[in-house]
């Protein structure tokens, strides 16, 4: 029998369920504020909230713990210590290193020692308060330039090569080094960490969990109960934001409210004050970067030599893949012919830091951006010239450093466009002409590009799975293994279903993420929950399509091939016709079942880490930006005036939501390159641990001219309806803003300096940048 996945597109007809702006499927939830988050749904009757006890100092041991007065504090029931515990201890997402609680060493400020069940949430909170615990204080370890030269490390270093580096970089003509830091980023989701635990029966639980992988905190609530998974379901509806800090650090209040559904028989919440989140969970590593790199007159790379470290705080968590995926993107969009990478996972005593959108991707590019903007110095030619003759190209330059070959490159094709269409030359002679008559306030401008790997770099997570049920009147029930955090994934799986289908897709109806209905799922992370779950989507309706279609063509006496769906309708033989609700209950009738499975797995992928080669991405979504920036240098001030962007989505399954994700991945990408700043004291304790003391972008920092196009090309991969990944990629996009301002502070020496500019490049920063270019230019030195 001939599958419907073999005939041809002419044949199945198209709806125009994809490619057409729609609105997110939770929009008029949103808007009238009825979204059901885990905070908002109604608790059981008894049920207990959860407060965290944590550690006050950053390293030491705990010498003495008396919890008689939290024990005696008003509506407390029960406390939960580490020695409670039935099961596991350690909840490290890949290696071991993340106790739940503590009772003995202390590893950074924020760690939970202890959990205080009460009848309201106030009263618990006030009881984890009245905690007396005496320390050993020690000093902390909070520098990442102090522990890679200890090489105090959380994982083993690892190291890409291609070529020789050495003897490029000897015979080189012009050869630069350079540092940088690069800042970390707090995710500042609008829900915070959240989890809502219920007792069912034979020692199970139902877990309400705010989380981007139910199947972790499935797995890791069964682990510390000692139960098997087959007793835990987690559900989750909606996220209010995840950027990848519920990935991994949304199991361990989950786990808290289980063990304490365990020792009390009621239902838990546990749900984090703002300032409790923001100490006790990771956030986007910092990185300490450097680079050596030789290059020709023309500023052609021939070259290079590269470490990135990422400060990954006192645990692994997920950074062995979070560095790794930094030194993958440490060439951008760039061919370099000899090279040598090393990544480096320093050990700091903070949170552990974790997944955040982009996961290294985006610290990795920004040591090859400020080297094309120093190269570009030294030579006495716009970036963007520099930019242009380093990019991948055909044959013999297009060899990655992990040995993947750069296919389907449209890099040169993008740039030149949004060269054309944002006026960027004009625009460019215009600056330059501005700034020789301001002496105080200097423009920049910049165009930078992106080149994004697609799929996890952990194999076997680049799986998925959907069940699909359609019922007798003709209304549709989707479920899978993805988590929607306000990205609009449920928008495009029913997109997905209805183009399959060719129905509308206001018959289709996404259900919660749930552990029973779809088992063994993936994280909603990398960019990849439309990529994996909407082909797994695709392939439970073709399946479903090819049962109607085999009973129809059996029942009446046609060929499967004369069978089609088109406009909701179901078509055969000469004319003929029913609705879709009415083919779906004559295959009811008929004893065909109604309910399918889809599975996929991407193809293509593999990564040799002992040879560091491979292919670990199915392919590259590409994007570019130009930033326009206007900086007062005698106050360090500055304001982003003009951003230009084209990017590479594929054939967009849903362009609004496309934009969408474009737009604001590109603000929090400028937040964390210019005004969010993380802050520890000398004693390791976060300070900049609420919105007064941590700046997030705030829509006047939106710039005026904020042009956002899609650039027109289908995936040549065979993804879902050729479409490309848009979560992580424009995040990236922003670096463009930090370019530009190195741009204007270069200026104030005629360009003849490219200054260090550290990230967050806060008006500090860069005041700091603007007077250290005067001072060089004032020995008279290069730099």
């Amino acid at each position: 029998m001939r599958n419907l996945s073999d005939i041809s597109h002419t044949k199945q007809t198209k709806t125009g369920a994809t490619g057409v702006s729609k609105k997110h499927e939770s929009a008029p939830k949103h808007v009238a504020g009825t979204a059901v988050y885990v905070d908002d749904m109604q608790e059981p009757r008894g049920t207990l909230y959860g407060a965290v006890g944590y550690s006050s100092i950053a390293k030491g041991r705990i010498m003495a713990l008396d919890l008689a007065s939290v024990r005696a504090s008003e509506g407390v029931v029960d406390v939960l210590e580490v020695q409670d515990i039935p099961g596991h201890i350690d909840i490290g997402a890949v290696f071991g290193g993340d106790p739940l609680l503590t009772s003995d060493e202390v590893k950074y400020q924020g760690q939970p020692i202890f959990v205080v069940a009460a009848a309201t949430e106030l009263q618990a909170r006030r009881a984890a308060r009245k905690a007396i615990i005496q320390y050993q204080e020690e000093t902390p370890l909070l520098d990442v330039t102090k522990a890679l030269g200890e090489q105090q490390f959380v994982r083993p270093s690892h190291f890409m090569k291609r070529g020789d580096q050495d003897a490029a970089l000897a015979n080189a003509p012009h050869r630069l080094q350079a540092k940088q830091h690069v800042g970390g980023q707090e995710h500042f989701y609008l829900e915070g960490q959240a989890a809502l635990a219920v007792p069912a029966e034979d020692g199970g639980m139902l877990v309400y969990s705010s989380t981007q992988h139910p199947s972790e905190v499935q797995k890791l609530v069964a682990e510390v109960l000692n139960v098997p998974l087959n007793r835990i379901t987690v559900d989750m509806r909606r996220m209010g934001g995840g950027f990848g800090g519920k990935e991994s650090q949304g199991a361990a209040w989950a786990c808290m409210a289980a063990l304490l559904v365990m020792k009390t028989g009621r239902a838990v919440k546990v749900r984090l004050p703002r300032v409790d989140d923001m100490s006790m969970t990771g956030k986007r590593h910092p990185f300490y970067n450097a680079y050596d790199i030789g290059f020709d007159e023309q500023g052609l790379i021939l070259g290079a030599d590269i470490m990135v470290a990422g400060d990954c705080g006192h645990s692994p968590d997920l950074s062995d893949a979070i560095v790794d995926r930094a030194m993958f993107h440490a060439d951008n969009a760039y061919y370099l012919p000899d090279v040598a990478i090393a990544g480096h996972r320093c050990m700091t005593n903070t949170v552990s830091h974790t997944a955040f959108r982009g996961f290294g991707g985006p610290q990795g590019m920004m040591i090859i951006e400020r080297a094309m903007d120093d190269i570009a110095r030294v030579i006495g030619c716009d970036p963007l010239d520099i930019r242009k003759r380093n990019l991948y190209g055909g044959a013999g330059r297009d060899m990655t450093p992990y040995h993947q070959q750069v296919e389907h490159n449209v890099l040169l094709e993008l740039i030149e466009q949004l060269e054309q269409s944002s006026d960027y030359r004009a625009r460019r002679d215009e600056i330059t002409q501005w700034n020789s008559t301001s002496k105080v306030l200097k423009r920049g401008l910049a165009l930078t590009p992106v080149k994004f790997g697609i799929s996890f770099t952990l194999q076997h997570l680049n799986q998925a799975g959907a069940l699909i049920h359609i019922y007798t009147d003709g209304s549709i029930q989707v479920n899978h293994g993805g988590t929607e955090m306000g990205q609009g994934l449920h928008t495009k799986i029913i997109q997905i279903v209805a183009e399959a289908l060719s129905i509308d897709p206001n018959e289709i109806q996404i259900t919660a993420t749930r552990t029973d209905k779809v088992p063994n799922t993936s994280p909603t992370a990398a960019s990849s929950g439309t990529d994996l779950n909407g082909q797994a989507a695709k392939n439970a309706a073709l399946t479903l399509k090819q049962r109607i279609s085999e009973c129809i063509a059996e029942q009446k006496g046609c060929t499967i091939e004369q069978v089609s769906f088109a406009d909701g309708k179901v078509h055969w033989g000469e004319g003929e016709s029913m609705s879709f609700a009415e083919a779906a209950q004559f295959a009811y009738v008929n004893r065909v079942s109604l309910s399918a499975t889809g599975y996929y797995k991407t193809p293509k992928i593999w990564y040799d880490r002992e040879q560091a080669k491979g292919r670990p991405f199915f392919y590259f979504a590409n994007g570019a930006a130009v930033s326009e920036v206007v900086v007062d240098t005698l106050t360090g001030e500055y304001k982003v005036v003009g951003v230009d962007i084209l990017h590479d989505v594929g054939r967009s399954l849903n362009p609004a939501v496309d934009r969408g994700q474009i737009e604001g991945g590109f603000i929090q990408g400028m937040g964390w390159l210019t005004t969010e700043e993380l802050k520890w004291n000398e004693k390791g304790v976060l300070t900049s641990n609420g919105p007064a003391t941590y700046k997030i972008p705030a829509i006047s920092d939106t710039p005026k001219r904020f042009n956002v196009d899609l650039f027109e090309r289908d995936n040549d991969e065979e993804t879902v309806y050729h479409s490309k990944a848009v979560g992580e990629p424009p995040f990236m996009l922003a670096i463009s803003v930090w370019s530009a301002l190195r741009d204007a502070i270069s200026n104030v020496s005629d360009y003849n300096v490219s200054p260090a500019l550290d990230t967050p490049a806060t008006p500090e920063r860069v005041l700091h940048a603007v007077m250290a270019t005067k001072a060089e230019m004032a020995r008279g030195g290069e730099s």
